[in-house]
């Protein structure tokens, strides 16, 4: 893949990036045309890992210790996460985790570059729902 191709598959990454301390890529099921319908395959992952920006895993993410209740942010917007349990509870974070240089180059991405994906919030907040969590979104005062 080429230099330009990369920098274009990492812009479309970009549209799936959640904030949770920092920026969190949540790409779950690379069948799903949420991520392939933007260009977000296996073959483009493993080129953007190749250059740095990102590490794949097969066997997926996870982040461990949340207390009972959390907040992700995406694209600024809110959205809280309750977990069944009162601690040690941890979030399915999928396929793909962004590097330091990643994370760099990916500010920079969302400050000026990429815009929100309704599909997809609506496909991870219905992930989040079968995986038993209650989630909702926090609807900000205009």
């Amino acid at each position: 893949m080429e230099q330009g191709e990369n920098r274009e598959v990492f812009a479309s990454l970009c549209q799936f990036l959640w904030m949770q301390g920092h920026l969190i890529p949540l790409i779950y099921d690379l069948n799903h045309e949420v991520y392939s319908g933007q260009g977000i395959t296996l073959p483009a992952l493993k080129a953007l890992e190749a250059t740095g920006l990102i590490s794949v895993s097969p066997a997926g993410y996870v982040k461990k210790g949340f207390g009972q209740h959390t907040r992700l942010f995406y694209f600024g917007r809110p959205t809280k996460i309750r977990f069944l349990e009162e601690a040690g509870n941890q979030l399915d974070l999928g396929h793909v985790l962004l590097t330091d240089k990643g994370k760099a180059r990916a500010q920079a991405v969302v400050n000026c570059d990429v815009q929100s994906n309704q599909l997809f919030y609506e496909y991870v907040v219905e992930k989040w729902l079968q995986q038993g969590l209650v989630v909702s979104s926090i609807l900000r005062k205009q």
